[in-house]
């Protein structure tokens, strides 16, 4: 047993690794594909919106689709799906194309997450102790390659498709041959019962961590897509030193999320979380009043390596305390529920930020977030294990209580 946990911990990780490398290969290769296809900078940002918002459609139906079918086929066929799609939006060259490629990339992507984050949180509690932040560390890596892959595609003007072929080539059936070990958590007919007939209010203590949940992802769509822009603008760096802050961010990402579980370990997740939200708004604090861009650049780093810490700690609370609650299955719903919120917040934070920068200013802006961050020390004691925790020297004993694994289905 101990083995199917290695392997499905193996396979999940590198599930999330995929997953990176084609959302980057799609965010950062955007102003290739709307000079592909002619697309107006008027008609940009509904494209850019249809996305999120499809997506969390994907990740609503998703609850729905896993009563009855395990998570683990649902990521198995929804990567592929994602990886394809990727692939239309790059070889099309009509409109329509388009369109129809970045609907399905939303709604696949949507039914992804969720299934990705729902394997994560019962492979945790198999565990008994904090692995959630290495799935996302994985994420992360993910996203540094992809974009060091488009980064590549521009330098030499590869045509898009040429740029996305290989990767998925290499990616779909490396996915799909490490899909065979992904293990399920312990859903039975009793927890699908309890995530099916569980009602809106049964599901009240869920808020707090929607409410975490949106304001990490204001937060990094604000380094996402206002960085460069804010480094150059407003700090007055160069062109090139204006592309820095967001790799840096993913940089200390990936090293945050790398020893993040060691911490909630040591500390517990209260405190990991009290932490990362504080040298985040500390982060936006310094961005705030940096007097050039070697500070600014500080405020960014310090954004990276408290931001990274809340999403996947939101993402096993939520999955605890639903199992705690409602028992097993209930799990898979929570997280299908707060994984919705990941895109509202991806819609907020960037239009926020613009629309406070040109109507009041871009330091003010960022002012917003850091208050918003803040918000999670209010909800921190949302994030404690109870009865079992999985740091502060509590760890529950390691376990081979499983359920399925995934392919013996």
């Amino acid at each position: 047993m101990t083995d199917v946990l290695r392997r499905g911990r193996a396979s999940l990780a590198f599930a999330f690794l995929v997953q990176g490398v084609a959302f980057a290969l799609l965010v950062t290769r955007i102003p290739a594909i709307q000079d592909r296809y002619g697309v107006s900078d008027a008609l940009l940002p509904v494209f850019l919106a249809a996305v999120p918002i499809l997506a969390g459609l994907g990740s609503v139906a998703t609850e729905r689709l896993v009563r009855r079918v395990p998570p683990s086929r649902v990521l198995r066929w929804s990567q592929p799906v994602v990886l394809l799609s990727l692939l239309g939006v790059g070889a099309g060259e009509h409109m329509a194309v388009l369109a129809g490629a970045l609907a399905v990339f939303g709604l696949a992507v949507g039914a992804l997450d969720a299934s990705m984050n729902m394997l994560g949180v019962s492979l945790q509690r198999a565990y008994g102790r904090s692995i959630m932040l290495g799935f996302h560390a994985a994420y992360s890596l993910g996203g540094i390659v992809g974009a060091s892959l488009a980064w590549v595609g521009a330098h030499w003007e590869l045509a898009l498709w040429v740029s996305y072929l290989p990767v998925v080539l290499v990616l779909m059936p490396a996915a799909l041959a490490g899909s065979r070990w992904y293990v399920d958590g312990d859903a039975g007919p009793q927890g699908e019962k309890a995530a099916g007939e569980s009602g809106a209010g049964s599901f009240r203590w869920l808020l707090p961590l929607c409410l975490v949940m949106t304001v990490a992802y204001i937060g990094d769509s604000t380094v996402s897509n206002w960085s460069a822009k804010y480094l150059q603008d407003v700090l007055g760096s160069s062109e090139q030193m204006a592309t820095v802050p967001y790799n840096v961010y993913m940089v200390t990402t990936l090293l945050g999320r790398v020893i993040g579980d060691f911490g909630v370990r040591r500390f517990g997740a209260v405190a990991v979380v009290r932490g990362g939200a504080l040298v985040a708004a500390g982060g936006f604090g310094v961005v705030a009043v940096a007097p050039g861009a070697w500070v600014g650049m500080l405020g960014f780093t310090l954004l990276g390596l408290g931001l990274c810490v809340l999403v996947p700690q939101t993402f096993a609370a939520a999955g605890r305390r639903a199992h705690e609650l409602h028992g097993p299955g209930a799990s898979d719903a929570a997280v299908a529920r707060l994984n919705v919120f990941n895109y509202v917040g991806f819609l907020i934070g960037s239009p926020l930020v613009g629309a406070l920068g040109d109507a009041w200013s871009y330091r003010g802006a960022m002012l917003v977030p850091m208050v918003l961050v803040l918000v999670t020390l209010v909800y921190a004691r949302s994030f404690a294990p109870q009865p079992d925790r999985y740091g502060g020297g509590h760890e529950r004993p390691r376990t081979a209580d499983v359920g399925r694994g995934s392919n013996g289905l």
